[in-house]
C-alpha cells in the first residue's frame, strides 16, 4: 500500500521514539537520528561502551511494519508514529540478540557504522560460549551489578556458601586449571570469565575458558589473563574467546585490553605491543594505534 507521510514526518517520529530516556530497552541511549539522502542514521551509546554506533535504516517505502517487512505482526502501520513504535522494537530485539557485537564495522566520522546485513557467526560451528556462574549469582557484565555480586563472595570466608572454591569446578574436573579467575574473584577485581563448550544437548565436554580482570579502580583498563583451549579444539574457539571477552569488558567500560599471554595470534585479533611491554588493544574502535594509552 502506497503511504503519504512525508521523510521528515517519519524522521520526526523515530527521532521523539528513539532519543527519549529509557527508549528501546536498558543499556541504550539514542544520540542522534539523521536523513540521508538513501535512508535515515541511527546515532547510540551501548551500556558503557566507549564507542558510538549507528546503523542505516531505510525510509518506509509502503504501510508495512518494519518487523522484518511487516510478517512479524502481519499487519500495516497506519501512521509515521506506528512505524517508530514498531521500528523501535525491532532494534530493541536486534539489540539484545547481539547487534553490536556480531555486526561488521565500518569507521565513520567517529563513530562505527554498524552493518546489520548477514552479519558473520562469533561462534565456531559447533560450539559454544558463556559466562562461568558464580554458585546461585550470574555473573552480571556492569560494574555496579559486579560489585554487588562480589561483594557478597568476597566479605564471606570460603567455608560460608558460596564458596568461591566450587566455582568453575566443572572446568577443573574437565582438566583445565581455575585458579587465575577464582584468585579474581577473592580480590574483587574479576571482570568476566567464560567458558567455551561443545554445542550439544548436554552442554559438554567443556573445552576452553578465558578470563579477564580490571587493573584499575575506574574500570578503563581490563587484563586479559588467561584464554585456553584444550588439545584438538580448533583455534577458532580461542579466537572466538578473545573476541567476546574484549566485548565484555568493552561494554562495562574498558577503554583498553592489555595482556602478558604471549600467543602471535593476538596479532590477528587486533592486539598490539604495548610500550611497557605485553600487548595492547584499544576498545574503541576510531582510537588510532599510536595513541599513548597503548602503552598503559
Amino acid at each position: 500500500m502506497t503511504i503519504e507521510w512525508s521523510r521528515q514526518a517519519v524522521l520526526e517520529a523515530v527521532r521523539t521514539r528513539l532519543l527519549r530516556a529509557g527508549a528501546v530497552l536498558e543499556g541504550y541511549s539514542g544520540v542522534d537520528v539523521m536523513a540521508e539522502s538513501d535512508g535515515m542514521l541511527v546515532i547510540f551509546h551501548w551500556r558503557r561502551d566507549p564507542n558510538t554506533y549507528a546503523i542505516k535504516v531505510e525510509f518506509p517505502r509502503g504501510s508495512a511494519s518494519p518487523w522484518t517487512g511487516g510478517s512479524y505482526t502481519g499487519l500495516p502501520v497506519t501512521s509515521p508514529d506506528g512505524w517508530a513504535v514498531d521500528f523501535a522494537f525491532r532494534l530493541r530485539l536486534e539489540l539484545d540478540t547481539g547487534l553490536v557485537r556480531r555486526s561488521r564495522r565500518t569507521i565513520r566520522d567517529g563513530y562505527v557504522l554498524l552493518d546489520v546485513h548477514d552479519p558473520p557467526n562469533l561462534l565456531p560451528d559447533g560450539f559454544f560460549i558463556g559466562a562461568v556462574l558464580l554458585p546461585d549469582i550470574e555473573l552480571p557484565a556492569l560494574p555496579d551489578d559486579l560489585e554487588k555480586a562480589y561483594s557478597i563472595l568476597g566479605s564471606l570466608p570460603a567455608s560460608v556458601s558460596p564458596p568461591v572454591s566450587k566455582v568453575g569446578a566443572w572446568l577443573a574436573r574437565a582438566g583445565m586449571d581455575v585458579t587465575i579467575p577464582r584468585q579474581l574473584i577473592v580480590e574483587v577485581r574479576l571482570a568476566c570469565w567464560l567458558q567455551a563448550y561443545v554445542d550439544n544437548a548436554r552442554g559438554e565436554p567443556f573445552v576452553g575458558q578465558a578470563a579477564a580482570s580490571w587493573e584499575d579502580e575506574q574500570r578503563t583498563i581490563a587484563r586479559l589473563d588467561l584464554v585456553h583451549i584444550q588439545p584438538g579444539v580448533p583455534s577458532e574457539v580461542r579466537d572466538a574467546l578473545v573476541r567476546l571477552v574484549v566485548c565484555e569488558v568493552a561494554e562495562a567500560s574498558a577503554l583498553c585490553v592489555v595482556t602478558a599471554v604471549d600467543d602471535p595470534e593476538l596479532h590477528g585479533l587486533g592486539f598490539r605491543p604495548a610500550n611497557g611491554g605485553g600487548l595492547a588493544l584499544h576498545t574503541r574502535s576510531t582510537e588510532p594505534p599510536s595513541d599513548p594509552a597503548a602503552g598503559t
